[in-house]
């Protein structure tokens, strides 16, 4: 016998269809913005059972980091591109929290990163008040569902909107971001591991300039970001 609520599920997804963002199937689970093919061929690096992998070298004799790391590889006309495009430019906030439980079982299954709390890297206000939502801040949800720590949204803010940083090289994107974060709740950072989260890591200039503040107030840094390009 059918159940109300398996009823209720196929008239929902007669009138509103279920897509998975990576292909267009239909036949993925409910709460999910990929289907099972695709979850499976998500690019992921395995960084976060790797000393000295990729990330940490890229900010090596820039930033002291305790560890470092990124889920997924992100290349053009890629499945993990279609993914942040759905989270940052068509809304899918929710995307957002799945990829970011996705990353935290990544930060379960290794005992490198033991952070206490998670920053996610701010957003300018009136930049994330035009978006509606700060994309690193849901991805850093979704890891404190899975690590159970809390997420500190308040403790570091940004204090000026920058250019873009897609066409500028690294000096250019350091001299984009220098200065442009500001601690407003020490005691929550100080004496603590942090872990600080964002959505894709380039050239890590907005990483290493927020990070740079974050250690002035006392705290250990962590970096995890869900993709590296």
């Amino acid at each position: 016998m059918i159940r109300y609520k398996e009823i209720k599920e196929s008239i929902l997804h007669l009138f509103f269809p279920h897509c998975c963002v990576g292909c267009g199937s239909d036949l993925l689970p409910l709460h999910s913005g990929l289907c099972l093919q695709c979850l499976h061929e998500l690019p992921h690096t395995g960084f976060e059972r790797q000393k000295d992998n990729p990330v940490e070298k890229l900010f090596f004799g820039r930033l002291p980091l305790h560890t470092a790391m990124a889920g997924y590889y992100f290349t053009k006309h890629s499945l993990m591109q279609k993914i942040l495009h759905e989270i940052k430019y068509k809304g899918n906030q929710e995307l957002a929290r799945q990829m970011g439980r996705l990353l935290g079982h990544l930060l379960i299954q290794t005992d490198r990163i033991t952070a206490e709390a998670i920053v996610p890297l701010p957003l300018f206000p009136k930049k994330q008040k035009a978006r509606g939502y700060n994309q690193a801040e849901l991805i850093a949800e979704g890891i404190c569902d899975r690590l159970n720590i809390p997420l500190l949204n308040k403790a570091v803010i940004r204090t000026q909107h920058t250019e873009t940083q897609t066409k500028k090289g690294r000096i250019e994107r350091w001299q984009n971001m220098e200065g442009k974060f500001l601690i407003k709740e020490k005691q929550q950072l100080e004496g603590k591991h942090i872990l600080l989260v964002d959505d894709v890591i380039t050239t890590g200039a907005t990483l290493e300039s927020c990070g740079e503040e974050m250690l002035k107030a006392g705290c250990i840094l962590s970096v995890a970001s869900l993709c590296i390009a």
